[in-house]
């Protein structure tokens, strides 16, 4: 999955930083030697992916401290979005631009791309992925007081708190952002949606303090750019941080005799060298076929977030599968147990499966059934793709090992 992230964040890195420099996402103007835009960004994110790899491998991770103050301003961009939203709605009477009419509004999503039921059930992956990585929490219970309850309440929290601000946040936006006025043209997708939103907001804003049409737009600008630059220096932190620490751990906390010795080896930084620039190829190759596939700049976004979505839940079938079996085994020290009922535990894990299974293949058929092949193909490759490649590692080292050990 962090392949994946990666491939998608360095094609994605590029809107923040348009926006930042031009007030508004031009990537979709630029072009190198005749190129469409989305070839060009696909060129673009090859050459971050080679530069960040040059600079990690040399032991410059020093920049993903920016990573920190990227948080701080996104955080604030998040408080400005609040603050400016509940002020226009005061200020406009409680006027919506998103207007409600009745349940429907709440059920019946005005983006045309999810109107039909395999297509809502679809989006139950986008829903997944609000929580994804909450799991890895529990490799920090033995540092807390009382665990058996602390983690358990801990989780539930965050779970209601991510669920009432991701609908307060939708809420809000739709005091703003009319679908159809603002996001409805070709001119939006999944890369550029927030800079858009902030920068309507901005305008709205201003409208609503009675300002001019021109200092109306600066703030729009203003907000836009802001947007830009918070979550360009987010994305760029970030980056430096997953494009080693992943693959570091991932290695070095296997078998030794299972990899290669070159793929094992560290260099004078301490940095797996070899590791890191075969995973550098690895992204760049998927980058240039994607791109390179002829795809349009929006079904573009929706690839890559699609491929996210799917390589980050995917996994969680075989831990929730797994979940069941592993209550069953005796024998084993269970410091604390939630599920303490074994009827309980199949039924929660039964139901997660549905969810999980459901929502993952109507993600994969949703493309075929509206005849978008190359949507389709990427969204469904990647888990096949990673699933064979590691069988195929599986077992030849396992054959390699096993044929070392009878000499």
């Amino acid at each position: 999955s962090w392949i994946i992230w990666m491939m998608s964040t360095a094609s994605k890195v590029w809107i923040p930083f348009a926006t930042t420099l031009f007030g508004h996402d031009t990537t979709q103007t630029w072009s190198f030697f005749g190129l469409s835009s989305t070839k060009t960004i696909g060129l673009l994110a090859i050459f971050w992916i080679i530069t960040v790899t040059w600079f990690a491998v040399r032991g410059m991770d020093s920049i993903s401290k920016i990573s920190s103050v990227g948080g701080i301003f996104v955080s604030l961009l998040t408080v400005i979005f609040a603050i400016a939203s509940i002020t226009i709605l005061i200020l406009n009477g409680g006027h919506l631009a998103q207007p409600v009419t009745g349940m429907h509004s709440f059920i019946q999503s005005p983006n045309p791309d999810f109107q039909s039921p395999i297509a809502l059930v679809s989006f139950m992956v986008y829903a997944v992925f609000a929580y994804a990585g909450t799991e890895t929490l529990g490799g920090v219970t033995d540092n807390m007081e009382q665990p058996e309850k602390t983690f358990p309440r801990g989780l539930i929290i965050s779970t209601l708190v991510i669920t009432v601000m991701y609908s307060l946040s939708i809420f809000l936006w739709g005091i703003t952002a009319n679908w159809h006025s603002v996001l409805g043209n070709g001119h939006v997708n999944l890369g550029n949606i927030t800079y858009v939103l902030m920068a309507n907001l901005g305008v709205v804003l201003g409208q609503s303090l009675h300002l001019s049409a021109a200092t109306s737009t600066i703030l729009g600008t203003s907000f836009a750019r802001f947007a830009g630059l918070s979550m360009f220096m987010a994305y760029m932190g970030s980056f430096f941080v997953l494009i080693y620490s992943p693959l570091k751990s991932f290695i070095m906390g296997s078998n030794p005799k299972f990899w290669p010795e070159k793929m094992t080896k560290l260099n004078k930084k301490g940095m797996p060298g070899f590791a890191m620039w075969t995973q550098a190829v690895i992204v760049a190759v998927l980058i240039f076929f994607v791109t390179f596939g002829g795809s349009s700049a929006k079904q573009f976004y929706v690839i890559l977030t699609n491929m996210g979505n799917i390589s980050t839940s995917f996994p969680y079938i075989f831990l929730v599968a797994a979940f069941p079996f592993f209550k069953r085994k005796k024998g084993l020290e269970r410091p604390f147990e939630i599920y303490t009922k074994q009827w309980m535990t199949d039924t929660i894990s039964i139901i997660v499966l549905i969810v999980l299974i459901g929502g993952i293949g109507f993600t994969a058929i949703e493309p075929i059934l509206q005849h978008d092949y190359v949507n389709a193909f990427w969204t469904i490759i990647g888990p096949i793709f990673f699933g064979l490649v590691a069988w195929a590692f599986l077992t030849y080292q396992s054959h390699k090992l096993k044929k070392q050990a009878n000499k």
